[in-house]
């Protein structure tokens, strides 16, 4: 299945539970994906332990945190860390609208990929809306730079990542993911792909709180000697790339709507990706949000048209 740019709004049919650890936390934590009405979003419904309950919506403007991985906050102090995965099967798959009620301050780690949460989508199914769609569609290139990195949007009719990175690593070197994200693109080439890090690191992230969840189970481990400590080895030889595109999709779910253009970065990560995001979105001439005019035909030539953006605010 590939995105269809000219459909309706989507939720869940069923509902849908995840119990597992955080990464960072170690804790436990359970996930239940809940429908929800058109023009929802995603929302993430968290309780805290004093039965409070808070609702964080998942867009640019409520990310607290990218050092490690992405966190959401709101103004009351209640957060959710570690939500790219999620959003980046939330996104491939076409999920516009979803209460994600969580009962943890991050979201599980599962395998350390996406393939379980697009597993737990296919069990719940997916309830068609009669609300129409709308994109953000660059029409212009923004690029921002930091240091030796840097990371752009530029128009392209279709949803398209291009992704390098270069690390100091014989094992990963530079390696490059080029591809257009549909449903099936990103199931079969990106949603296995799972995190990784070095087992020089983590007696530092061990002292900072982090990684206290982290396993052969649900991460990829090179050694001192740049060899991978997992006994299964690589799912793909370039797996480290891959996951870094499958970061880059959920950092980018974060745009509130699904975006018509491409991404390129280099040498990237959750800070990068969200400053170009923040960078795209504060810039009015680089975007225009639109819509299908006459949904569920096959379009022809000039049916996109613009919407207001303060109607939709996706970034708000």
């Amino acid at each position: 299945m590939s995105i269809n740019y000219f459909g309706y709004q989507t939720t869940v049919l069923n509902e849908a539970t995840l119990s597992g650890v955080g990464v960072h936390s170690g804790s436990k934590v359970s996930v239940t994906f809940k429908p929800a009405e058109a023009d929802t979003g995603i929302v993430f419904k968290r309780t805290l332990e004093n039965g409070e309950t808070h609702h964080i919506r998942a867009v640019a403007s409520q990310v607290a945190a990218t050092d490690l991985c992405t966190v959401l906050g709101d103004a009351g102090g209640a957060s959710v860390a570690t939500v790219e995965h999620l959003m980046a099967a939330f996104y491939a798959m076409e999920i516009d609208n979803i209460i994600v009620d969580i009962d943890g301050a991050e979201v599980p780690i599962m395998d350390g990929s996406s393939i379980v949460f697009i597993e737990a989508l296919d069990r719940a199914g997916v309830d068609i809306l009669s609300t129409k769609r709308r994109y953000l569609r660059v029409v212009k290139p923004v690029r921002i730079e930091a240091g030796a990195s840097w990371a752009e949007f530029v128009p392209y009719e279709g949803t398209r990542f291009e992704i390098d990175i270069d690390f100091d690593c014989k094992l990963i070197g530079r390696q490059s993911w080029k591809g257009d994200i549909t449903a099936d693109t990103f199931r079969k080439e990106l949603a296995r792909a799972r995190t990784f890090g070095f087992m020089r690191d983590v007696e530092f992230l061990w002292a900072s709180g982090h990684a206290l969840g982290s396993s052969l189970e649900n991460s990829v481990v090179i050694g001192d000697d740049d060899s991978v400590i997992n006994i299964e080895g690589l799912r793909f030889e370039n797996e480290f790339v891959r996951h870094k595109t499958l970061d880059a999709v959920g950092d980018l779910a974060l745009a509130g709507a699904k975006f018509i253009g491409c991404y390129r970065s280099y040498r990237g990560g959750h800070k990068l990706n969200s400053l170009a995001l923040k960078a795209l979105l504060s810039d009015a001439s680089a975007y225009e949000v639109v819509e299908t005019s006459q949904p569920r035909e096959k379009p022809r030539g000039g049916e996109l048209v613009a919407v207001s953006g303060p109607m939709f605010a996706p970034w708000t």
